[in-house]
């Protein structure tokens, strides 16, 4: 089972990105999603998870009403659109799947993926 993230880059200040996680085998509809960035001399943070069927989300205070995370099984894809980004957003995001969107939220997952670096600069 592996997890795979794309779609960063180096975006300006207020533009907008979207990543993508990407899983073989059935993971993707299975389990909860999370989307987390380790910024430089930064700890891992939760940015948003997605329970397995959809119907449950969770932003950080820091993202919200700017990222939306979304999934589609069938594609076997999460995607975090990304928008108003600012200098802070900079980081290596990662995509962690778990078996509850709670033990996404604590932390608990069972799959990671490779990150992916997001780099907000003028």
């Amino acid at each position: 089972v592996q997890l795979q993230a794309s779609g960063g880059g180096l975006v300006q200040p207020g533009g907008s990105l979207t990543l993508s996680c990407t899983a073989s085998g059935h993971i993707l509809d299975r389990y909860a999603i999370g989307w987390f960035r380790q910024a430089p001399g930064k700890e891992r943070e939760l940015v948003a998870s997605i329970s397995w069927g959809g119907g449950s989300t969770y932003y950080a205070d820091s993202v919200k009403g700017r990222f939306t995370i979304s999934r589609d099984n069938a594609k076997k894809t999460v995607d975090l659109q990304m928008n108003s980004l600012k200098p802070e957003d900079t980081g290596v995001y990662y995509c962690a799947a778990g078996v509850t969107q709670g033990a996404v939220i604590s932390g608990s997952n069972d799959y990671w993926g490779q990150g992916t670096l997001v780099t907000v600069s003028s």
